[in-house]
């Protein structure tokens, strides 16, 4: 694994995030919902609790780690900018590595104004700092699967659209699996909440952290991004 690769494929993908105003509409829409949703679980229910930051930010993430990505590979594909890459020596889980951690620090970039609404609960009221601290360690997880998931979207195709949609539709059925247990016969129902991404965060954002949770967030970044290197290299040797 060339490092090098990777930190100039990381560097280049940030900055196209900050030179255009992707960055900036994600960063403000994002904070402006989530601080709708904060400030009247504060003021008008009176609860000075994170729960809403908690809670809300995996939703959105349906939405905005699509968003964020999906023009990262399709429209390399489309400029044929990918191809180019190609003739430098450079390996396929390279870019897709660079592209990954370009788009989970500016979700992180993303996620750190939102200290400020600890700060605000903390000056006003007692918090669990264990339970913040796993709730936080949770989002990045979270915010990490989607994300991964959606380069592959981004992957598959040159149409940024289609890319969000595919990548919407993926993220969302992993999301809502824990959701439909009910339906479902026992040995089905245990299968699919293993799976759910949202059964895992539960469990840290309670300030739990277990192995298997972080061995399940782990596996899965590494398999989206595995589906989308076998996606690039698919295309090389095309």
């Amino acid at each position: 694994m060339n490092f090098q690769n990777i930190k100039n494929i990381y560097l280049k993908e940030l900055r196209s995030f900050f030179n255009s105003p992707v960055a900036y509409i994600i960063i403000v829409v994002y904070l402006t919902i989530l601080g709708w949703f904060f400030v009247s679980n504060l003021f008008l229910n009176n609860m000075s609790t994170l729960r809403t930051v908690f809670e809300m930010t995996p939703f959105l993430l349906l939405f905005f780690a699509p968003a964020m990505t999906m023009r990262s590979i399709s429209e390399e594909k489309k400029s044929g900018t990918l191809e180019l890459l190609f003739t430098k020596p450079i390996k396929e889980y390279e870019i897709v590595t660079g592209k990954f951690l370009a788009a989970w620090a500016l979700y992180f970039f993303t996620l750190m104004p939102t200290l400020i609404y600890y700060i605000t609960v903390a000056t006003i009221g007692s918090l669990d700092t264990g339970a913040v601290i796993g709730g936080y360690l949770g989002l990045m997880l979270v915010g990490a699967v989607f994300l991964a998931i959606s380069i592959f979207g981004s992957a598959l195709t040159e149409n940024q659209v289609v890319a969000f949609i595919v990548s919407l539709f993926i993220v969302f059925a992993l999301f809502m699996l824990d959701k439909i247990l009910f339906y479902l016969p026992t040995t089905l129902a245990v299968i699919f909440e293993y799976v759910s991404i949202d059964y895992h965060f539960s469990n840290i954002a309670r300030g739990v952290i277990d192995s298997r949770d972080i061995i399940y967030y782990l596996s899965t970044i590494g398999f989206a991004l595995y589906l989308a290197t076998s996606v690039l290299q698919r295309r090389r040797w095309a």
